[in-house]
This record gives C-alpha cells, structure tokens and sequence, in this order.
C-alpha cells in the first residue's frame, strides 16, 4: 500500500506548496514505513534525518522532516549543529522547540529556532517569540509547508522580517546588506514565495508596533505605501538602480532619513495626495520594523491588485463601512466593464468611486484594446512601465471620479495617478449635492488638489454655468445604500424626492437618489452599470423608482450577485442593473423589448467573506492554486471568461445577447 504525503495533509492547515519543485516530496513518500500495532492497526512511520529513528507520521512531523532535508541539502547546516525537540525553559515548565539550529562558534547556544507545532501564522509568530526571547536566538522561521516567514530578533524584543535565513557558509550580516534591483524584488516576492497578501503584512505590523506607536495607521501605512511605489516605478523604469525603501545595515535613524527623504520625491512626482509640510510620523524603530515587513513585497503587477487590497482594508477600517460604502470586488467589476464594453474616444466615470475600482479597471479594458491595436503584449509589470502615448491620454482626458470621502479620494488619486504617469481627474465632492460645489471649487487648498481634474470636467457639462446635466458616455458606480438623505434643500431637487404620488419625502434612501444623479450625467445614448440593493428590483413599494428608470432608459440587463460577495462587510443582496439612455439615434425608444437576466450561481467568497480560488491537480495528484498568466490567483466565479483560463460566464453571454439585439456598443 503506498502512501501520499497529500492524503495525509488533506484535513489539516499544513500543505506541501513550499516544497512543490523539489525532489524532497517524492523522496519522502519513499522513505514511509507501515507497522501493525498490538491491535491489528497499521501505523504510519518516517525515519528521522536527525534523531535517527522511525518517528510516527503527523501532518507536522511531515513537513518538520521536508525542512530538515532543505536546511541539510539547500542551505548546507550539518546535521550535528541541528536538535529536533529542544528543550526551552520557562522558569520551571518545560517547553520544546521544534528545530533548533545551534551556534557554530558556541556550540551549546541556539541560533536558529523553527516553530511549525502552531499552523497559524500569528500563534506561530508568538511562539516562535517566546522560544526566541527565552534562548536568545537572533533568528527565527515559522512555517507550515504552505506559507513561511523568516525574522531578525531585534532589542528590544522587535523581530524584523528577514528576506531569508543564513546559509551555514554565511553571516545575518550578508543578507541585510544585500542590494536589490527590480529583478531581485520580482524574483523573491514575499507575496509570492511566501504565499502571504499585503493585507496579511499590515496585520502583523499592527500587532508588531502600530497599535501601540501613536500615530494614525492609516496615513503611516499609506505614506509607506506611497513611498514604496514610487521606489519601485523609478527602479522598474531604469532597470539598474538598487531600490532605496530597504534597510541594507543602516542605523535606524539614517533609515528614517533615507526614507523620508524618498517620501518627499514621491510628493513632488505625484503631487495632491499629501501635504507638502507632511513627513513620516513613525519613529526611527517602528519604522525600521515596518519597512522589513514591506522591503520584500513587488506592489506593482499588471493589475494593481495587491495595493487595492491592502487600501480596501485600511479604508474600511477607518471609515467606509460607517457609510455603507463597500468596494466592490474587483471580478464584479471587470463584468461590468466587459458588458458596457468601453473604447477610447468614450469618456468614463464613477460618481462613488472608493478607492476608484471602476475607472482603474476600465482604464486596463481600454488600454489592453490600444495594446492589441498596436501588436504589443501587456507585460507581467504593466502597471509600471512608461506607456504608449494614446494610454496616458486615454487617463488624462476621457476618465473620471467623485468621491465625498477624503481618504478614499486621496487612495485612488494615488492609483490613477500611477496609471496616468502623474495627472488624475479624482474629484472630491459631494456627487448628490452639486449646488454646493461652487464652495468647494473656490477654496484655494481645493484648487491646489483638483483644479486640472475639475477643468475638464467641466467641459462636460451641459449648460456650462450648471453642475447639474453633464454628457458622459459611460458611467459605473456602487452607490452607499445605507442612510437616508433627509436635507429638504437636496430632496427638493430631485424628481425621486417626491413619492409615487408626487409628494415631497422627508427621507429618501441614498442609492434612490443616486440613480437620479447618475442619469444626469449620462448623455442621450449612453450607458450606465449600478450596484443596487436587490429591494429595488422587486419591493411593491420602489415601483415608482423602476417606472422612472423604464421612461429614461433601455433597461440592457440585470445581474443578481451572490449573497457573499460584499462580505464580510455586508450580507445584503444586491443585483447590477445595466440601462442605456434613450435616443433617437444610438437607442430609439421602443415600448417592447427584451431583457437579459442572469444571476451568479458561484458565491466567489466563503461566508466570512476570504475569496475562494480555483485550484488544479499538478502532475503528481496535488491539488494547488491556479494561476493566471501574471501569476496572480483566480477568484472561482461564472461572471466571465478569466484570460480564456476559465469557463465562459455571464459577460459573455450578455455580448451574445447584445449582438443579436443590435445594440449600439457591440
């Protein structure tokens, strides 16, 4: 009977990622032996490299024998400086640690100890901590075959992410001082070897140092942030400069000058999204914990994706949720974009635009089509590499977005900023109450933020002396639901402040008011996507709302989404309703026509709200993550066809529905 290491892991939190193109898996499975005990049962055993006996198998002895043969074979440690089970005192109990590599010049002292009894990451990481401080070991590494961490103990009682551990021949002191190009971040991408999210690093630095440094997490992550990809742009874009934002051995205060000094060429490359008086309030330890978090980690890819994340995160975290403004996930996104089918001479905008997931992404749609046009490929770096020329103009002058809240403002100036090599039309402004933004527009501090966005965008409008109608060819948005606008001065300007029989409302739900004001800036024939509550699609009592929707426009298509996919912020059901406005030439009005209904039967997130992603079966049965051409994981959804890697889904199906239906942009 043979025996794979995969169906022994399969119901536990340890995997064999780690170990994947090596030849330590198949060599193990080699090695198992199976006894029968007094009782009949047959037990698994695995000789063990150290302690030179047949050990029984657990899904932890499993990949503590897999390290082992890494440390002996990889990194070159004899066997005899490695213990297995070392014993670590904690005043009078006992403790054992699980790998323990000892000094070569003090044979009797720890100076390497490897924790995998605790699968999780952050009882890992405390574990590993305590083994650490209680011996002294300057090193630590914590993994469970899938995900590994390696870390730097540092007084007081930091511990540091390293890029790697030793090899025997070397000292701590040659990583650390090791210098890095673009090349070398892509290589060894903590996001990737480590199998880790951006998301998961701010985490640990919270609970490392930033809960307890004073200061306001948000901006202090977000300047880092700001900073890094600043570094990596100049690096990605002259290949052989060694990026700045890592610690190579410096003190922690020239650290902090090195770095400031990169936030300030940051500000001035991509000016508008900090103050210039402002400076990293970290202090010089904290500081030179969170950069060896980050050092490792490639932000830019060819989609965005990673900063997105960890921005979604920080936002909801200090306000979003409050508003019930929930981002929407990026696959509902690139749906949306796929069935309204944008080109380059339409102009685009998001009038709730978060940290500006749909302008983004319909800046990627678009910029791919100019891309084939000219016979080039999208690279693995796309994201930060000098674009041809009709993409940067594409972003300057045909691409748009409001937002009332100031953080998520400032986030997707710094994106699009990015995407358009230093200008953006990022607006801050409240989209429902449009007479109030001569106030705005007038504050000098306003001006020096937005008065190029807020050029153009008026150049838009209908009437040029009303922020009223506008004509835009596209708009996408997923308006907040939560709260009821109550200001009479506000209702009083809307249609849909007055109830079905016409009567001026007290209260009217946000998201009603916002397909009012969306419409106002589409002109005749163009098109618009909306997230809605799926109430609207059904309750009795809106149907005054969807009679308003069917007087203005071609109702092209509703979309039901899972229940899951804005958790865990919300469990509220949710549809996608797509129109285009009435006109005489791109959409002649008709009484009767036809509709494309679809709904989402894959949930794309777990009940908590952690995205589900497909996996394969590798050549040898293991079941593992696929990837995308870019190496990015793929969200399991049917909402459309991923790189031609996954099935055809409802974007596709509605292109179909378009075409046959003759309608204007297919």
């Amino acid at each position: 009977m043979s025996v794979t290491l995969v169906t022994i892991l399969k119901d536990s939190e340890y995997r064999l990622s780690q170990f994947e193109n090596t030849s330590y898996i198949a060599e193990l499975e080699n090695k198992i032996v199976i006894k029968t005990d007094k009782t009949g049962k047959q037990i698994c055993y695995l000789p063990c490299l150290i302690r030179k006996k047949d050990i029984k198998v657990t899904p932890e002895e499993i990949v503590r024998q897999l390290y082992l043969s890494k440390l002996v074979r990889e990194y070159g440690y004899p066997t005899d400086r490695i213990q297995v089970e070392y014993p670590v005192k904690f005043g009078r109990e006992v403790k054992r640690a699980d790998i323990v590599i000892l000094d070569k010049d003090r044979p009797t002292v720890p100076y390497i100890i490897v924790e995998l009894k605790k699968p999780k990451l952050k009882d890992g990481k405390e574990q590993l901590k305590s083994y650490c401080n209680a011996t002294g070991a300057p090193i630590g590494v914590w993994t469970n075959g899938s995900q590994i961490s390696y870390y730097n103990r540092k007084d007081p009682n930091y511990f540091e992410d390293i890029t790697n551990i030793p090899k025997a021949s070397e000292r701590l002191s040659d990583i650390l001082k090791d210098r890095w190009n673009i090349d070398d971040l892509i290589k060894k991408d903590k996001l990737v070897n480590e199998r880790k999210s951006l998301k998961d690093l701010i985490l640990e630095m919270e609970d490392e140092v930033l809960a307890n440094a004073g200061v306001d997490v948000f901006e202090e992550v977000f300047k880092l942030i700001f900073t890094k990809l600043y570094d990596e742009m100049e690096s990605g874009r002259k290949k052989d400069r060694f990026l700045e934002f890592r610690n190579y051995g410096d003190t922690e205060t020239e650290l902090k000058e090195k770095l400031q000094n990169l936030f300030n060429e940051a500000k001035r490359k991509w000016a508008g999204v900090f103050t210039e008086e402002s400076k990293l309030e970290l202090t010089p330890s904290h500081l030179s914990v969170c950069v060896s978090s980050l050092q490792d980690v490639k932000l830019f890819n060819s989609n965005l994706e990673v900063v997105d994340e960890a921005f979604e995160y920080l936002i909801n975290k200090t306000s979003k949720g409050e508003k019930g403004q929930y981002f929407t996930p990026r696959y509902v996104i690139d749906m949306c974009i796929r069935m309204l089918n944008p080109t380059e001479e339409e102009t685009m905008i998001d009038t709730a635009s978060g940290s500006c997931g749909f302008p983004v992404h319909t800046i990627f749609y678009v910029w791919q089509k100019i891309l084939e046009k000219k016979g080039l490929k999208k690279s693995h770096l796309f994201t930060l590499e000098k674009k041809p020329e009709e993409c940067t103009d594409y972003v300057q002058s045909k691409v748009f977005a409001i937002d009332f809240d100031e953080k998520a403002v400032r986030v997707a100036r710094t994106l699009n900023l990015i995407a358009g090599d230093g200008q953006t039309n990022v607006l801050h402004l409240n989209t429902l109450d449009y007479e109030r933004w001569d106030e705005k527009i007038n504050d000098e501090k306003w001006q020096d933020a937005y008065m190029s966005g807020w050029t153009k965008l008026r150049k838009l409008r209908r009437d040029p002396k009303s922020n009223q109608d506008f004509n835009f060819d596209i708009l996408m948005a997923n308006p907040p639901f939560a709260g009821d606008i109550k200001e009479s001065r506000i209702l009083a300007k809307y249609e849909l402040g007055k109830n079905k029989d016409g009567k001026d409302q007290t209260k009217v739900g946000r998201d009603i008011l916002f397909i009012e004001r969306n419409l106002d800036f589409l002109k005749p024939g163009g098109r618009m996507a909306i997230v809605l509550p799926q109430g609207r699609f059904n309750n009795s009592s809106d149907k005054y709302i969807r009679d308003y929707i069917a007087d203005r426009c071609r109702i092209l298509a509703v979309v039901g989404l899972h229940g899951n996919v804005f958790k865990p912020h919300t469990g509220t059901k949710t549809s996608v309703l797509f129109v285009q406005k009435w006109d005489e030439l791109l959409c002649p009005k008709v009484d009767d026509y036809n509709i494309f209904f679809a709904t989402m039967q894959k949930p794309s997130k777990d009940n908590s709200g952690d995205k589900i992603y497909l996996k394969e079966t590798d050549g040898n049965g293991n079941l593992k993550y696929k990837l995308d051409s870019h190496g990015h994981l793929i969200v399991d959804h049917d909402l459309f066809n991923h790189d031609g890697l996954t099935q055809d889904g409802i974007a596709e199906a509605f292109a179909e529905f378009a075409k046959k239906e003759g309608l204007s942009f297919f």
